[in-house]
């Protein structure tokens, strides 16, 4: 009887993130344990740790996986029918349509509280955002649709301005988040970039509202 072919390392760590992404989804990321995990792919649990260091590690890859699979900024950026400005709404746009991620998204708000996760969340978003915010700002001034003098400076406050709604990095209250959104649709329109419409409000309200229900209840 011949014996199963040996997983290579990359397939093991791709079916480890494959596990962990349908059990977060169907069971959340709490209720999760990384032995579940390990069943749901085939292996020990000493295999994982071949790859990850911990539960959370596990979240930002997957993180980073499904913005690789699913990349709005690849989306636009050969689109000729759009100006800078428009395809920045549609980065906006197609993200808040991946149902999946923002699902995974708000399950990671909780362990954000952890200095050394949340650092390591800003770190990636500047390193991988922050270049691709700016290519379509200076796109939306080339073509001018956007009309600021702040392109590097916007770039990099973009990746940054998730955090500072996120209730776990900065407590607040329904309210309070509210007057966040307000503010920052009015500074980035003040620098040129007015991007953030009034569905964009609506759907924050109700994620962060959601999630405060789910730590209170």
């Amino acid at each position: 009887m011949a014996r199963p072919a040996k997983r290579q390392p990359e397939q093991w760590r791709k079916e480890i993130l494959n596990a962990a992404r349908q059990l977060f989804l169907s069971k959340g990321y709490e209720e999760t344990s990384i032995a579940d995990i390990m069943e749901q792919a085939g292996g020990a649990k000493g295999m994982f740790y071949r790859f990850f260091q911990s539960k959370e590690e596990v979240m930002h890859a997957l993180g980073d996986q499904m913005f690789l699979e699913n990349n709005p900024f690849e989306a636009v950026r050969g689109r000729s029918d759009l100006n800078g400005l428009q395809k920045i709404r549609e980065v906006l746009a197609f993200d808040r349509a991946d149902g999946d991620r923002e699902a995974l998204s708000m399950q990671a708000v909780p362990i954000l509280k952890d200095p050394r996760i949340l650092a390591a969340a800003v770190e990636a978003n500047r390193r991988v955002l922050t270049p691709l915010w700016f290519e379509l700002i200076e796109e939306g001034r080339r073509d001018g649709s956007i009309r600021t003098e702040y392109a590097k400076e916007l770039s990099e406050l973009l990746p940054l301005v998730n955090f500072w709604l996120l209730p776990s990095v900065f407590p607040a209250n329904i309210e309070e988040i509210q007057h966040k959104c307000r503010f920052v649709a009015e500074a980035l329109s003040a620098m040129g970039l007015p991007i953030i419409e009034e569905e964009m409000y609506r759907r924050t309200e109700r994620i962060l509202g959601d999630y405060r229900e789910e730590r209170e209840g």
